[in-house]
């Protein structure tokens, strides 16, 4: 998401300026909604900011110039507390005189509470960001303690959730500080020049010296220097390291495609988008959806609209919605929506699911459900877009931009958007599940570990990827949450590869299907746990008996730990144990990886396959 430059140079370079807005350029396509910068300068702390693109910026810096200065900090944000508005956009401000300017990425989860403890003191607010808070508690700490590092370790000890903050101060011209806790920040080290950024690819013009911060730990950066330290205060060390690559393939994290590195994004897509929707006391919170909880408590119907992977994003919650909240739920595709009459009125939700927010099918779908009464809600990835705005509400998903054309984080990113809707409906309603909600979530915060665990073992995935280059069809099968994850294991293979691929639920098979299946037919069968209801783990393991039985070629999706598997298949891939209705998060992933490297072995465009495009804008 957000992108961070931080930079200081020798005294009498004041080039401070350029470098950071070189730094924000290269971190264009991380996706953003506004940007900033700080600058120290002679008279104190100078800043500009502005909602939209970075020509907003430098289009206002032009009109009204900055002094010189070697000491600065900017900042592109994708919008989470408050919209993308030039009061919103950081830096932001604290301390006496305003001298202390401050940027953040990530969620402080508990900022409410101490927002209000600040408002109890006579403290102003001037946005509605999360981040102004901590500039606030931040400035007061340098107030007290006349030195920003301690300033900032006295305040990251009182956040909650997952940030990166830097600060600079009028009365410390030459430093820059930076703290880190579940989220991205790395120091670029220089010759009489050093830098804090997001990402790389912000100082990669300048240094291919780098060195990467633990969890939990504050730097202090100054032209000659840098020190690294704990939350606690304790002295530490960052682990140097060589950028190997140039700019271009530092936007892309080191990864030769945008596709891969956005598979490898996944644990922080998922992580990103749970921040921030509990309380103190672990109860779903979700105080952007701006419906009332009467409406909601009064649904009796849902339908989610959605096109391609946001449909199987869709089914997926279908399952689990309907579960926790014991609503009937409905997955319709958006370009036949209006079309078919729909049954909704004021007691329906619709639920709208886009990467883009400007899917035009999808669009058109939530225009006619709100002109038939019903109440609508967006699962959107992208700040300001047009879906959110004609719904009633949104719940965004935090995964970041996604470059390749093909989904994979943001598809993580809505269906744990979704379970997060389906828990909160089901505390709303105080049903049978409503006590899970809160065990549910605990153990959603436990995936993106999962997901990272899984990742590191792909190696025979891509494998099984490159021996099948030639391989002119292959066949998905699943059941429950399973079935919609074959089909969008199926549509990625179509969309990189150009091969017939087809997903079924695995059931249907012996009703028509099973008459594909040759000898050597490549099928893949995403087996839910052995713990699952209704015995669906056997039903499961049969089907996989009857296409072995009849020269499948079989590479089965388990749990690790099941080993009912592995008589009936010529491959085992498998994925950490998760309750049943997770699993999608975690059994989707090497079906990804198979399709990614399946097509590199073919020589195509990952990232922007054939005749397809990011966001389709007509109906």
């Amino acid at each position: 998401m957000c992108g961070i430059v931080g930079y200081v140079g020798k005294a009498m370079d004041e080039r401070a300026e350029d470098v950071v807005m070189e730094g924000l350029a290269r971190l264009e396509y991380r996706g953003y909604d506004s940007a900033g910068i700080a600058l120290v300068t002679d008279g104190g702390v100078e800043s500009e900011k502005r909602a939209g693109k970075l020509e907003n910026l430098r289009g206002a810096l032009e009109a009204h110039p900055l002094s010189g200065s070697r000491t600065a900090i900017g900042h592109t944000r994708w919008a989470t507390h408050g919209g993308p508005t030039d009061g919103n956009a950081h830096p932001h401000h604290g301390g006496d005189d305003d001298k202390l300017a401050l940027i953040h990425n990530g969620i402080i989860e508990n900022f409410h509470s101490l927002k209000k403890e600040l408002l109890a003191e006579g403290v102003t607010f001037r946005s509605e960001t999360d981040t102004e808070v901590a500039a606030k508690l931040v400035g007061r700490a340098f107030d007290e303690t006349g030195d920003i590092t301690t300033a900032m370790q006295q305040v990251v000890n009182r956040l909650e959730g997952a940030f990166t903050l830097l600060a600079v101060h009028a009365d410390q011209p030459g430093v820059v500080v930076g703290a880190r806790r579940n989220s991205p920040l790395v120091v670029g080290l220089g010759e009489g020049e050093n830098f804090l950024g997001s990402d790389v690819a912000a100082f990669i013009g300048y240094t291919r010296n780098a060195l990467e911060l633990g969890q939990d730990q504050i730097v202090t950066i100054t032209p000659e220097g840098h020190e690294v330290i704990n939350f606690d205060g304790s002295p530490a060390e960052g682990k140097a390291y060589e950028v190997t690559w140039d700019a271009a393939a530092a936007e892309k994290g080191g990864y030769p495609t945008f596709m891969e590195k956005e598979i490898f994004d996944q644990p922080h897509a998922v992580q990103d988008t749970l921040l921030g929707r509990t309380d103190e006391t672990g109860r779903l919170v979700l105080d952007e959806l701006r419906i009332s909880e009467e409406q909601l408590k009064n649904v009796d119907r849902i339908t989610v609209v959605a096109c391609g992977t946001a449909a199987y994003a869709g089914m997926v919650a279908k399952y689990a919605i309907e579960h926790w909240t014991r609503i009937p739920v409905e997955v319709a595709l958006a370009h036949e929506f209006r079309y078919s009459d729909p049954i909704v009125n004021e007691r329906s939700l619709v639920v709208s699911i886009s990467q883009s927010g400007e899917t035009m099918d999808t669009l058109m779908a939530v225009k006619h459900a709100r002109e038939l009464g019903a109440l609508t809600i967006s699962v959107c990835n992208t700040h300001g877009s047009t879906i959110p705005r004609e719904s009633d509400a949104v719940l965004y998903t935090h995964a970041g931009p996604e470059i390749a054309v093909a989904s994979t984080k943001a598809f993580l990113a809505q269906i744990t958007a979704c379970y997060v809707l389906g828990l909160y409906l089901a505390q709303l309603r105080g049903g049978a599940y409503a006590d899970d909600a809160q065990a549910v979530m605990k153990e959603l915060h436990e995936v993106p570990a999962k997901i990272e665990e899984l990742l590191g073992t792909m190696d025979r995935v891509k494998e099984i990827a490159r021996f099948m280059a030639d391989t002119r069809s292959v066949l998905f099968l699943g059941r429950n949450v399973g079935f919609p994850i074959a089909m969008e294991g199926a549509l990625k293979l179509k969309e990189l590869a150009y091969i017939h691929a087809e997903g079924f639920a695995a059931g249907e098979l012996k009703h028509g299907p099973i008459a594909l299946i040759d000898a050597g037919q490549p099928v893949f069968i995403v087996v839910p746990g052995p713990d699952t209801p209704h015995e669906l783990h056997k039903k499961v393991v049969s089907n996989i008996q009857e296409i072995r039985a009849r020269g499948a070629r079989t590479i089965v999706i388990a749990q690790e730990g099941d080993e009912d598997v592995v008589p009936f298949a010529d491959e085992v891939i498998r994925v950490p144990q998760t309750s049943p209705l997770l699993q999608p998060l975690l059994t989707v992933v090497p079906l990804q990886v198979f399709a990614l490297h399946l097509s590199t072995a073919k020589g195509l465009d990952v990232d922007q396959p054939r005749n397809l495009a990011k966001s389709v804008t007509v109906e």
